[in-house]
């Protein structure tokens, strides 16, 4: 399974705030022994963030959402899910009855009386307004839910609040409730080699004779002013150990024929 990222706000894309999330989220799928396949950054556009939800939807892939789901004007997440459904939206009942608890508990913490008539209250309700048939995620910092939504293609996009704080527990709730199955805890391993005066189309032959022979992924790091190894490429083999092993030993051998430089050996796992 494929896992990717819609980060939206243009606040990120402005360069008024760093985006935090890409780092976070490979840090914890790493942890569970998975992978990002990809990312998509997308401004407070709303068409632009239809068509990106769309092709999520439409992906196969799982799919994180970053933003744009609270109740201001610049909030056009929610609208754009359901439009990329093609559904209806309507007040979730688990998301609408956090979202009354939370506002009875800021009630009880600063001594006011609840009223749920009042038109700011009223006004929260629509952070639970969800595409029709979404399922809530939980959000253990203030109760406003997220929430997850599947396309006819099969792509299922869970969608999060912008605020890292909120975002990160809920990403990882999901990961912990729905894909426990895909984990693959210590059974991951990257090996890699630093090759001296060599170009990547010289090496190019040898990573896709490996790619065809194992069951692995070949790797190109290059870099002109590293500041231990100066100008080297990091060349290396990554997947399941014992396939790992056989192909980087393969691809020691193919190296020595080529007579480059060799350095130092890399492992990660």
């Amino acid at each position: 399974m494929n896992f990717g990222l819609v980060i939206i706000g243009d606040e990120i894309l402005s360069g008024k705030r760093e985006d935090k999330h890409f780092a976070k989220s490979v840090e914890l799928l790493s942890a569970r022994g998975l992978q990002l396949a990809y990312a998509d950054y997308v401004g407070d556009a709303p068409d632009r963030i239809t068509a990106t939800l769309a092709r999520a939807f439409a992906s196969g892939d799982t799919v994180f959402s970053f933003g744009g789901i609270g109740a201001t004007p610049d909030d056009h997440t929610r609208q754009c899910a359901a439009r990329a459904l093609g559904c209806e939206m309507a007040l979730h009942p688990e998301a609408e009855a956090l979202i009354i608890e939370r506002m009875q508990d800021v009630a009880r913490e600063t001594g006011t009386p609840y009223e749920p008539q009042r038109s700011d209250n009223v006004h929260r309700l629509n952070m639970g307004v969800f595409p029709v048939g979404a399922s809530i995620i939980p959000n253990p910092y203030n109760k406003i839910a997220g929430f997850s939504a599947t396309g006819s293609g099969g792509g299922r996009v869970h969608f999060v609040p912008g605020f890292p704080i909120m975002a990160w527990p809920m990403v990882e709730w999901v990961l912990d409730t729905h894909y426990a199955h895909l984990f693959v805890r210590d059974e991951w391993k990257e090996q890699s080699i630093i090759v001296f005066g060599a170009m990547e189309s010289t090496l190019t032959p040898l990573m896709e004779t490996l790619e065809r022979l194992y069951a692995v992924k070949v790797f190109s790091l290059p870099s002109v002013d590293h500041p231990q190894y100066g100008r080297h490429i990091e060349l290396g083999v990554k997947g399941s150990p014992d396939v790992v092993a056989q192909a980087f030993d393969a691809l020691l051998g193919g190296l020595r024929a080529l007579d480059v430089p060799l350095g130092p050996e890399l492992v990660r796992s």
